[in-house]
């Protein structure tokens, strides 16, 4: 994939997950970090279960991504501790 396919798939794999946890930071440069780094954990733990990663621009990338993206929220929050309102 080009870099611009990795921006989206990053924009909409980070708003997923942002919005599946509950993340309450805004930006979009944050969302489009927490997505693409999503997608490299993703990738790495679809790759290592014996599946193909992400390599095309398409539906699979795009929730390989977010789930990969919200388990790095989790960890995120689990680390930093939750606001508590």
């Amino acid at each position: 994939m080009n870099l611009i396919a990795w921006i989206i798939v990053g924009l909409v794999a980070g708003f997923l997950a942002r919005w599946i946890v509950g993340d309450d930071k805004a930006g979009c440069l944050y969302t489009i970090a927490v997505g693409v780094l999503g997608a490299f954990i993703g990738g790495a733990l679809m790759h290592a279960a014996g599946k193909r990663g992400i390599n095309d621009f398409d539906l699979r990338s795009i929730l390989v991504a977010a789930l990969g993206s919200v388990l790095l929220l989790l960890v995120l929050q689990a680390i930093g501790g939750r606001k508590r309102s």
